[in-house]
């Protein structure tokens, strides 16, 4: 696995090995040895799976607070999608701001989006499968955003008019949003 650390401290891209033939192909897509290794150091407890019919369905920026805070492996088994994070660390040196990826089916690129990062995604194409990990359950209570469309963080969206849900387009800003995030160097 080729591991690729980001411009924001802690996110990285990941590679895996792929073998192919004229059969097809066959990776790992995950190996807690092999993730240890790669200085990625989670137990993840639980997969999710969530599918969009359309493109510039927008689904984000969400997080949880600490202590339910949930650290992601994201990756894409069709489709594609622009994958964003946005540092929400106080006194992290990159507070408030993000980076965006491509993650597809094609490339089978992963993304480890660690705890104090918010976390969103556009599907680029039509009927796109998104398939994640997490290190701890989901908290409802604990359950946060940002608005996906903060002016100060400027998210450069692949779509100026995503599709998202009702619940997506109430998330505060990130100056007014509750966070409980700090940077630990």
């Amino acid at each position: 696995m080729l591991t690729i650390q980001s411009k924001l401290s802690g996110v990285k891209l990941l590679e895996p090995a792929v073998m192919g033939d004229h059969r097809g192909f066959f990776m790992e897509t995950y190996n807690e040895q092999t993730a240890h290794a790669n200085m990625i150091p989670y137990t993840f407890i639980q997969d999710n799976h969530s599918f969009s019919a359309d493109a510039g369905v927008l689904r984000g920026m969400h997080y949880q607070l600490s202590p339910k805070a949930q650290t992601k492996l994201v990756r894409v088994t069709a489709g594609a999608i622009y994958d964003v994070v946005v540092d929400i660390r106080r006194g992290s040196p990159t507070f408030g701001q993000w980076q965006g990826f491509i993650l597809s089916a094609a490339n089978k690129r992963q993304l480890l989006v660690p705890q104090g990062f918010a976390h969103g995604f556009c599907t680029l194409v039509t009927n796109c499968e998104v398939q994640y990990k997490v290190d701890a359950l989901y908290s409802p209570e604990h359950d946060r955003g940002i608005a996906w469309n903060d002016p100060a963080l400027a998210i450069d969206w692949p779509t100026s008019k995503p599709i998202t849900s009702d619940k997506d387009g109430k998330h505060p800003v990130l100056a007014k949003a509750e966070i409980n995030f700090v940077y630990e160097g």
